[in-house]
């Protein structure tokens, strides 16, 4: 456990392994852990890998590294694979006992050897530069490839491996479930055990699964996970996925953001929701209170139509091009400061690479823990409406109607 011990306090340990069980539970498989870093502290993510299940522990990095040699023996798991970026290490253990150590080609019995193996190994951890570890951070997926989720959607094939096809797409995933991630540290449910998720506009459930499995199997909290789609094949589709693999805490509904009604509400995405749908969702999130909002919109109509040229922009405004441009920004930039008038910390940004997908701006609004006074915002949305000669906004009309903003 010493070599683990330094990898992990170096930031240089990929994963560890443990294989060839021999213990008394006969469906466990293996247990797979890894590092990471829950509420500002570092962790080891243990899952027990069963053969029809899976159990995830996040346990703090001094209480993980003790329980792990328990596992360890003749009697428990008799391989134990550490990866680094530079080299792997092979702990094996023989039916009396005697264990062993392989450093890359080297083996010898643990023991003294086996010290002089570790003092080498940790040499060599020493040595990863910090270019290397910046490097393996870069690759850090928060979603594994065996995930059964995704053999089920087609990301992967039956052997687990990326469909080359989707390569893009599980680019997006990954970075979703990162942009989450950091809103949920952000947000007040940092430390939330139970949390609820409306999907809207939730399609094929790429984004909506991920969310699912990120949360209960991953982070190990008591997710309620719903996606809400219009098109009743992939609302049946999901469906016969949840009830498939068993998922817990997971649902599909057919239902339309305008007259949806959630039991519960704490994260609320809306991913390419068309025109004003995004504003609907956005007002439905601030109906429900939800702490983190997630919207991605396009097809920005509402707002073109009624945009005037004003000097000195007529000229640019001129073409087609730049006044769609112009009003995708406004309608956005607006959505984004009615967000921060209603006690939400906002940001508008770019989500992934153009490469990617073309529909790539986010809208992320974290709740904020304490109310303040929003009349700079509401002067500033007056004065943009008014240079521009916007009448109406959506969102703007919604939270008027409900009395949540003066007319």
């Amino acid at each position: 456990m010493g070599l683990l011990s330094r990898a992990l306090a170096e930031g240089v340990c990929d994963k560890l392994t443990l294989a060839g069980y021999h213990g008394d539970e006969p469906q466990l498989d293996r247990v797979l852990a890894r590092p990471i870093e829950l509420r500002g502290q570092r962790h080891l993510s243990l899952v027990w890998r069963y053969k029809t299940r899976d159990i995830t522990k996040n346990l703090p990095l001094d209480e993980a590294l003790a329980m792990l040699p328990g596992l360890l023996g003749p009697a428990g798991f008799r391989n134990a694979h550490l990866h680094t970026p530079g080299q792997e290490v092979q702990l094996a253990f023989s039916k009396k006992g005697k264990g062993s150590v392989r450093i890359g080609k080297a083996r010898a019995d643990q023991g003294a050897q086996g010290a002089a193996d570790a003092d080498a190994a940790q040499g060599a951890t020493g040595a990863a530069t910090a270019q290397s570890a910046a490097h393996n951070r870069e690759k850090h997926r928060y979603l594994e490839l065996s995930r059964p989720f995704l053999r089920e959607l087609g990301v992967t094939d039956a052997q687990g491996r990326l469909v080359p096809a989707m390569s893009r797409k599980w680019k997006q995933i990954n970075k979703f479930v990162e942009v989450l991630a950091g809103a949920l540290a952000a947000s007040p449910l940092a430390d939330a055990r139970e949390v609820n998720v409306v999907d809207f506009g939730s399609g094929k459930g790429y984004l909506t699964f991920a969310v699912h499995d990120w949360l209960r199997h991953t982070r190990g909290i008591d997710a309620r996970v719903t996606g809400v789609e219009l098109r009743q094949d992939l609302v049946a589709l999901c469906g016969g996925v949840i009830e498939r693999l068993g998922l817990e805490g997971m649902a599909y509904e057919q239902g339309d953001v305008r007259d949806y009604h959630p039991a519960a509400l704490n994260v609320m995405i809306a991913l390419h929701a068309c025109d004003i749908a995004t504003d609907y969702a956005i007002h439905l999130g601030l109906r429900a209170g939800a702490e983190i909002i997630l919207c991605s919109p396009c097809c920005h109509k509402q707002v073109r139509p009624q945009l005037l040229s004003p000097h000195p922009l007529r000229p640019i405004l001129q073409h087609g091009i730049h006044l769609g441009q112009e009003a995708e920004m406004l309608t956005d930039g607006l959505r984004a400061l009615l967000l921060d008038a209603a006690g939400y910390d906002t940001q508008v940004f770019e989500f992934i690479s153009l490469e990617h997908t073309n529909k790539n701006k986010m809208i992320l609004a974290v709740k904020r823990a304490r109310p303040r006074d929003n009349s700079e915002v509401l002067a500033q949305i007056r004065e943009i409406k008014a240079f521009y000669g916007i009448r109406e906004q959506a969102l703007e009309s919604l939270l008027i109607a409900d009395g949540r903003l003066a007319a």
